[in-house]
């Protein structure tokens, strides 16, 4: 059954079948009833105070590529596909409605607004939701200068897409910390269990709740502040660092395109602290540069140079691949 037919269907049909991105381990199957698709697109196009044509730049196979494709097909247009990156400016101009959105991750976002003809294109979006990983505020940045309007979202496929827009949750979506800062979510588009894994559904699905595998906390506006998976704390030499902190500030530096940090086994220090980099910069002076702002037990302990971060179907950092180049580079 194609989306079109599915979204059209008379009756409530069997669940949309999405397949998370594995970027820590095995990808799950994920049970999207019709129901909560549609209450994602509603409260979605609520929150963004308009509906109109999207632009396909995601993967279809996994959720923000299904929601781009149904929040267009339920506005009354059918999206346009991106077929590469070349293709983008093109695809924009085929654009057919006034209010014409789509939905990156960052890496696309930080491409895209390297090429001034694809920048200026992303400027006549109503709006661009990015997610699928924390946006830099100096990336964010740099969109706004260039006229782009950016929001900033947060969810997973077990909730049928982001619903947290801007550390606001969509209406009626609830949004809850544990005591250890575990992000709870709950509302009408949650999933309704992993294909085949009952137990691992029990495990995550609790009275209503999702249990996600991320931390977060309130800013003092009450808005949600994603700090990154509960396993991006590393614990190197007997300290918590986390993780997605020092990436954030590595990727401060005006020598580094891109960076991410993991934490990577290691016989003497439990874990090692590890950075991943695009960019011509000494380790040394990393460390320094990381060192001037956060606790010297932050600074990574070893660089991997890339050409590119190496990156899922939908466009999400491999976190496995990473592990591999560290422990090959050791």
């Amino acid at each position: 059954m194609t989306l079109d037919a599915w979204l059209s269907a008379p009756s409530e049909p069997d669940p949309w079948v999405v397949e998370t991105s594995g970027s820590t381990g095995r990808p799950k199957r994920v049970l999207l009833p019709r129901s909560s698709v549609l209450a994602s697109v509603a409260a979605s196009a609520r929150r963004l105070g308009a509906e109109g044509q999207w632009l396909l730049a995601l993967p279809d196979a996994f959720v923000a590529g299904l929601q781009v494709i149904a929040r267009s097909l339920v506005a009354g247009h059918a999206p346009v596909r991106v077929e590469d990156h070349a293709s983008f400016v093109a695809a924009t101009a085929a654009m057919t409605t006034e209010h014409r959105f789509t939905s990156l991750v960052p890496t696309q976002l930080h491409r895209m607004l390297e090429v001034p003809e694809e920048a200026a294109a992303l400027a006549t979006f109503h709006t661009v939701l990015v997610g699928g990983g924390p946006i830099d505020p100096a990336l964010r940045r740099r969109a706004e200068e260039r006229g782009v309007h950016v929001v900033a979202t947060y969810g997973a496929a077990e909730t049928a897409g982001g619903c947290v827009y801007d550390g606001v949750p969509l209406d009626g979506v609830g949004l809850a910390l544990d005591r250890d800062g575990r992000i709870r979510l709950a509302g009408p588009t949650l999933f309704a269990g992993y294909q085949d894994d009952p137990a691992l559904t029990a495990e995550v699905l609790v009275d209503g709740w999702y249990l996600t595998s991320d931390a977060g906390r309130l800013d003092e506006d009450g808005r949600l502040q994603v700090l990154g998976r509960l396993d991006d704390v590393v614990v190197t030499g007997g300290v918590n660092v986390p993780a997605p902190a020092v990436a954030a500030r590595l990727r401060e530096h005006p020598g580094v395109r891109a960076a991410e940090v993991l934490g990577v086994p290691d016989e003497e220090w439990g874990n090692r602290l590890v950075a991943f980099v695009v960019g011509d910069v000494p380790l040394a002076e990393l460390r320094d540069w990381v060192g001037a702002e956060h606790p010297r037990s932050w600074k990574p302990r070893q660089l991997v140079a890339l050409d590119d971060v190496p990156l899922l179907g939908n466009g999400k950092p491999d976190r496995l691949a990473l592990r591999r180049l560290a422990q090959e580079a050791s």
